[in-house]
């Protein structure tokens, strides 16, 4: 976004119509007028239109989690219940579940999903450094895409939640990150049987050779590849 004030004035004009017309042109034009910003700004602020709004809030969601993460102490958790109290930092930064559910809405359509999905992904790449991941090889990609699962999952849930303080919601959380962690002891067993490990040294070998982007968040896929081309 090219000017955050401006982005800023936007978001808060476009928050109470998202709910009567969703992520939509309608919004981002009722939301222009309110907070009297020129049409020529808004296109440069949001070439692309409607789907641009969105992406900021999502975008703002992100910097409020980031903030929460910061002002939080973090050191006497363990790993797994920092990770859920990321998770659950992040949604509580939705504020309003029916901006998030209509967002879910637009990127739910094919001509969107790819952004839908980058933005979810880029969370997950948040939370990771966030906690101090320092990964460099596959293991970046599959931490953030087991966390996109996650999380996919549970705003999902979270939206349909009606329990006081969405316990249901933090109580399903949990479940997902127990399923994770549950994996993760397989995988390790695996690992440790001479068998296994010798059936899977030729595709762990590949895999090994493969690295994360370069520059950190935000970078995406695809990351390096160390091996012959």
């Amino acid at each position: 976004m090219d000017d955050p004030d401006l982005m800023t004035r936007l978001l808060d004009a476009a928050k109470m119509h998202v709910p009567f017309d969703g992520w939509s042109e309608a919004t981002l034009r009722a939301a222009a007028q309110d907070a009297d910003i020129a049409p020529g700004l808004v296109a440069a602020i949001c070439p692309r239109g409607a789907v641009d709004l969105a992406l900021a809030y999502h975008e703002a969601g992100d910097h409020e989690m980031l903030a929460r993460l910061e002002a939080a102490d973090l050191d006497d958790m363990r790993f797994r219940d920092r990770i859920a109290f990321a998770v659950r930092a992040r949604l509580e930064a939705g504020e309003d579940k029916e901006l998030v559910r209509r967002g879910m809405t637009l990127f739910s359509l094919p001509s969107h999903a790819a952004d839908g999905a980058r933005a979810i992904w880029q969370t997950c790449d948040r939370i990771w450094l966030a906690l101090g991941d320092s990964s460099d090889d596959v293991n970046w990609y599959t931490k953030r895409a087991t966390l996109s699962g996650v999380y996919g999952a549970t705003v999902l849930y979270w939206l349909g939640d009606d329990s006081e303080d969405n316990a249901r919601t933090w109580e399903f959380l949990d479940r997902r990150i127990e399923d994770v962690m549950t994996i993760e002891k397989i995988k390790a067993r695996a690992r440790g049987n001479r068998l296994v490990a010798g059936l899977m040294a030729g595709p762990l070998g590949v895999l090994g050779r493969i690295r994360a982007p370069q520059t950190g968040a935000g970078t995406g896929m695809p990351g390096r590849w160390n091996g012959p081309t």
